[in-house]
């Protein structure tokens, strides 16, 4: 499968975004499917993660403000992502779990002040 990210770009700090994760083939044979994100000199960091029953877990800087679900029908996870300041700005990235594990690209999300 291949995955393809989309709905980056410019926002002001409050605003919201919602990213999209398209696959090219079936999401549902794979457990998890999960955004990362790096930050200019950071490392990728886990931001949400969607599991089997659609059990989520989410980073602690940013619970409460974003939310990961996925329309298995369309083979897309979305991240929708509100109240959104400086320190989200980074290029995010999907990625599939399961027998194989998958990155799409990113998409740079950039938030400014």
């Amino acid at each position: 499968v291949q995955l393809q990210a989309s709905g980056g770009g410019l926002v002001q700090a409050g605003g919201s975004l919602r990213l999209s994760c398209a696959a090219s083939g079936s999401i549902y044979n794979y457990n998890t499917m999960s955004w990362y994100r790096q930050a200019p000199g950071k490392e990728r960091e886990l931001v949400a993660a969607i599991h089997e029953f659609d059990f989520t877990n989410y980073a602690d800087s940013v619970k409460g403000r974003f939310t990961m679900y996925r329309n298995n029908a369309k083979n897309t996870v979305y991240l929708q992502m509100t109240s959104l300041n400086p320190e989200d700005t980074a290029v995010y990235y999907c990625k599939a779990t399961g027998r194989y594990i998958v990155w799409g690209q990113g998409t740079l999300v950039t938030v400014s002040s």
